[in-house]
């Protein structure tokens, strides 16, 4: 019987609020020595003692390829990029770190023949932004490289991402996430988008489910070589916010809409995402009901645990 071929993976902005939960999904699902977590930040406290990192600028594409021969890197998880609010502040960096690095990846990629996974967003949908307009480029480069060249690249269009572990990026559906962390200290949270802002949105746990799931589907299964849509709920600031107030009844919220209002507005309400159910049997496991009594769960268990370290710190344990 043939010895299985682990794969052995370079996660590249391991330190963002995908990359760290990701990099800990896989390191559990293909062991802790055959994932390699890399960014030029500093390494996530989260990841520490898991397994390898490296730091590694992606724009070097001398450097990238010199770690990807030494370690013997089979597929690429390129997450680095700048996203949609603070890309809107300095366009020319944004797309310079978002399209340079994915072309790096997908040469280096193309010459050693390397597996590709690269995230869109909804973004992408009706580019507004920089950062979409990057995204929606970034799609069609990757269609091409595999038409072109046979690259087996594959990508997901991520809704807006709630994680308890790890904080946002900067992008336009961050409330989602800051909201929860104003509820747990018993702040009023000002909330930067009208409160009927709709938008599709997805718990970090299925949107790590989603690419494990993408990443394993055989490749003549893979129809879609520009990027497949998921999703996993719709809401508005107040929807979220009166989910979240039944648990925390002294919660408030007042709404003092931004920039960012205009760029949510730009993006689709929900996501048709029948190509990934059709393909690769896709369906999320989380709504906003069970979504929102995670997060306040967790969210809570996290205070105590630092309150105790704290405590620990000053001799008071």
């Amino acid at each position: 019987m043939p010895t299985l071929t682990l794969p052995k993976i370079l996660v590249i902005g391991a330190a963002g609020q995908i990359g760290v939960e990701l990099t800990l999904a896989l390191r559990a699902k293909y062991g802790a020595e055959n994932v390699i977590a890399s960014d030029i930040s500093a390494e996530p406290e989260l990841l520490k003692s898991t397994g390898p990192w490296e730091t590694i600028d992606v724009l070097s594409a001398m450097q990238l390829q010199r770690q990807v021969i030494r370690a013997g890197v089979t597929q690429i998880y390129l997450l680095a990029a700048m996203l949609s609010a603070r890309g809107e502040t300095d366009p020319r960096t944004a797309w310079d770190l978002n399209m340079d690095a994915l072309m790096n990846v997908l040469e280096i990629s193309r010459e050693l023949h390397l597996q590709v996974f690269w995230p869109s967003s909804i973004a992408a949908a009706s580019p507004s932004t920089i950062y979409g307009i990057s995204k929606f480029s970034g799609e069609y480069l990757c269609q091409y490289y595999h038409a072109k060249f046979g690259l087996d690249v594959r990508s997901l269009r991520y809704p807006g991402l709630i994680s308890y572990k790890t904080k946002p990026g900067g992008g336009t559906t961050d409330y989602a996430v800051d909201i929860f962390h104003a509820a747990i200290d018993k702040k009023v949270y000002e909330c930067f988008l009208k409160a009927d802002t709709l938008l599709p949105m997805m718990y970090m746990n299925d949107a790590v489910r989603a690419t494990l799931m993408l990443m394993d589907t055989t490749e003549e299964k893979i129809t879609n070589r520009r990027s497949y849509d998921i999703s996993g709920m719709s809401f508005t600031p107040k929807e979220l916010f009166e989910k979240i107030k039944a648990f925390c009844p002294s919660f408030e919220i007042v709404y003092e809409p931004d920039h960012r209002q205009k760029i949510a507005e730009s993006w689709p309400e929900t996501v048709d995402d029948v190509l990934a159910r059709t393909d690769w049997n896709w369906k999320p496991s989380w709504n906003l009901c069970t979504m929102v009594n995670d997060m306040l769960v967790k969210l809570d268990e996290q205070q105590m645990q630092n309150r105790i370290q704290k405590l620990e710190m000053i001799g008071e344990l």
